[in-house]
C-alpha cells in the first residue's frame, strides 16, 4: 500500500509546484536586475556622449536596448511555463551595441584613439557632406585623404576630362581613365580607397545659377579650383549659405592655403571669418593670370597644398563644441566666438628656407561686398545670373591686339622663304625654348614691360631696320602679340614686324604634328 494519502499526495505536488515557481520568481529577479543594470549602462553612455553621437543613434540604441530585454525575458517566461518549445534562433540582424559598425573601429582606428578626434570626431566625420569643388590637382589628393578618414558623403564637382598632362599631379586619374570626366574617373579611385563613403557627383563647372542650390546640400566647401572667377564664385555662395570654405592655390613651385568664413555667420556678423573678396577685394589684372598649362606647376607642390585642403578641414569637422562662457547657445560649427580662429594665409615655397610661413589675416571688412551690413551680393543676384564674374575678373587673354595686315597665319610662315631675309623672334622663357624651337630663331623672353623687352631685343643684337622682316612667336599666341605691339609703337622708324597666330600650338597642328604638345 501506497505510504501517501490522497491529501498527502496533493499536499506534495503543490509543495513542488511552489518550489518551481519560487525558482522561476528568483531566475526572473535576476534578469530583471541584469536588464536594469544595462539600461543603466546605456544612460551612462549617452550622458558620458552628449553632444557626441548624434541623437537619433541613441534614441535607436535605447529603444532597441529595451526591446531585445524585453523579448528576452518574455521568452524565458513562456519557456519555463511550459508554454513554449525549444527557444528559436535569434535573428541575425541585430541592433549594434557601438555608435560605429564593426569595420569602421578597424578602418579609422589609427585616428579614433587619437584625443584631437575620437569617438566624437568620427562620428562628426561620418555625418558630414563636403563639397569639393574641382578634381584636379588639389581635389585629388583632398578628396583620397577626406574618403580615407571616412566623410560620410564626399560631393565631386568638375566639368573637365582626364588629360595625359594631368597625369604627373592628379592622383585619383589614370592612363586608363584619359578622356573620361574626371567626377567618374575619381569616384572609381575613391570607391577603391574607401566603398562606405557615399559618393556625389557633379558632372558640369559651377555656375551662379547652380551655386546656391548645390552648396545647401553640404557642410563644408573646398575650392580646388585654378582661376578667380571660379574663386570669388565660390566664396560668394558660401557666404550665402552659411557654409566654412577652405581654398587653395598651386602655381610652378609655390602654394597657399587659407580657410575663410570660420565661423561660418550671416553677412553683417562681424564676428564670422573673412570671406575671399575681404582678402582680395580686387582681382588680379587679366594678363597677369596664369594656368598650370601656361605657368608650370611641379606635382608634389599641390599635392602638398591638396593635403593640406583636407587637414584642415578634418580640423573644422572635428572640432569639439565649446559652451560659451556667459551661457548662450551652442555654436554652429563648433567654436564660440570668443575661440573663433583668426584667419591666416598659410605661404609654402619649394624652394625657400623656411618651406611655410604663416601670415595673419584681417578680420571681415566694414565695406565688403560679399559678408558686410553693406553687403550689396544676394542670393537673387546670384541665382539671376546678374553676377558676371568674368567681367569682374576681365578677360583672361589679349585677343586680336594687332590689325590683321600685322598677322600670318603659321602655315603662311612655313612658306617663307629662310635665306636670312626674315627674323623669328621666340619670346618663349628660357626653359620652353630649351625643350624645343625652330633652328635659326632668336629668344628674348617677353618680360610682361613692353620696354624692359624691348630694351632686351635690342641689347641682343636685333635691328629692327634695314629691310628685314621680324616675325614674332610664342606658346599661344599672346605674349607674341604684345611683343610686336611694343616694337609697333616705340620704334622711331617704320619696321616690318608681324605676329603668328596662335604660336606654337597652331604650328603644331597646322605644320609639324612632331612638335613637342607640353
Amino acid at each position: 500500500m501506497n505510504g501517501f494519502s490522497g491529501t498527502d499526495h496533493q499536499v506534495h505536488n503543490l509543495k513542488q509546484q511552489i518550489a518551481a515557481t519560487e525558482t522561476q520568481l528568483h531566475s526572473l529577479k535576476l534578469q530583471l536586475q541584469q536588464a536594469e543594470q544595462q539600461a543603466e549602462a546605456a544612460r551612462h553612455l549617452s550622458e558620458a556622449y552628449q553632444g557626441g553621437f548624434p541623437a537619433e543613434w541613441m534614441d535607436e540604441t535605447l529603444v532597441a536596448l529595451q526591446q531585445d530585454v524585453t523579448r528576452d525575458i518574455a521568452q524565458k517566461v513562456r519557456q519555463e511555463g511550459g508554454f513554449e518549445g525549444a527557444p528559436s534562433v535569434r535573428d541575425a540582424a541585430q541592433p549594434r551595441r557601438w555608435p560605429l559598425e564593426k569595420h569602421e573601429y578597424k578602418r579609422y582606428g589609427r585616428q579614433l584613439i587619437m584625443p584631437e578626434v575620437g569617438l566624437h570626431g568620427q562620428l562628426r566625420l561620418k555625418n558630414a557632406r563636403v563639397l569639393i569643388v574641382g578634381v584636379g590637382g588639389l581635389g585629388c589628393p583632398a578628396a583620397a585623404y577626406l574618403a580615407g578618414a571616412g566623410v560620410g558623403t564626399l560631393g565631386l564637382m568638375d566639368g573637365d576630362t582626364v588629360e595625359e598632362s594631368n597625369l604627373h599631379r592628379q592622383i585619383a586619374h589614370s592612363t586608363a581613365r584619359v578622356d573620361m570626366n574626371k567626377t567618374q574617373s575619381a569616384m572609381e579611385y575613391l570607391q577603391s580607397l574607401n566603398p562606405h563613403v557615399n559618393y556625389n557627383r557633379h558632372e558640369f563647372h559651377l555656375t551662379p545659377q547652380k551655386a546656391i542650390q548645390i552648396f545647401e546640400q553640404y557642410d563644408l566647401v573646398l575650392d580646388c579650383t585654378d582661376h578667380p572667377t571660379s574663386r570669388y564664385l565660390i566664396s560668394d555662395a558660401c557666404i550665402l549659405t552659411g557654409k566654412t570654405l577652405v581654398s587653395a592655390s598651386a602655381l610652378k613651385t609655390e602654394g597657399q592655403l587659407i580657410v575663410l568664413n570660420n565661423p561660418p555667420r550671416p553677412p553683417g556678423d562681424a564676428l564670422g571669418g573673412p570671406c575671399y573678396r575681404c582678402i582680395f577685394p580686387k582681382p588680379p589684372p587679366a594678363e597677369s593670370v596664369l594656368s598650370c598649362g601656361e605657368g608650370g606647376i611641379l606635382g608634389p607642390v599641390v599635392g602638398v597644398m591638396g593635403v593640406l585642403q583636407a587637414l584642415e578641414a578634418i580640423k573644422v569637422l572635428t572640432a569639439r563644441a565649446q559652451r560659451p562662457a556667459n551661457g548662450g547657445d551652442w555654436s554652429t560649427n563648433g567654436a564660440t566666438s570668443e575661440a573663433a580662429p583668426k584667419a591666416t594665409l598659410l605661404m609654402f615655397s619649394t624652394y625657400n628656407t623656411p618651406q611655410f610661413r604663416s601670415v595673419r589675416l584681417r578680420s571681415r571688412r566694414a565695406d565688403c561686398a560679399a559678408c558686410s551690413a553693406q553687403s550689396t551680393i544676394s542670393r537673387q543676384s546670384l541665382t539671376s545670373g546678374s553676377l558676371d564674374y568674368v567681367a569682374f575678373c576681365g578677360a583672361t587673354a589679349p585677343i586680336n591686339l594687332l590689325p590683321p595686315a600685322s598677322r600670318v597665319t603659321a602655315t603662311d610662315f612655313s612658306r617663307l622663304p629662310r635665306d636670312g631675309s626674315n627674323v623669328l623672334i621666340d619670346v618663349r622663357d628660357e626653359t620652353q625654348y630649351a625643350i624645343c624651337a625652330l633652328r635659326g630663331s632668336v629668344n628674348v623672353p617677353w618680360t610682361g614691360s613692353a620696354d624692359t623687352w624691348l630694351e632686351r631685343a635690342l641689347a641682343s643684337g636685333l635691328s629692327f631696320g634695314g629691310g628685314r622682316q621680324h616675325f614674332v612667336m610664342c606658346r599661344f599666341g599672346n605674349d607674341s602679340q604684345l611683343a610686336a605691339k611694343a616694337v609697333m609703337e616705340r620704334t622711331q622708324t617704320p619696321v616690318a614686324v608681324k605676329d603668328v597666330k596662335g604660336g606654337f600650338k597652331s604650328w603644331r597642328d597646322e605644320v609639324d604634328p612632331s612638335w613637342p604638345d607640353y
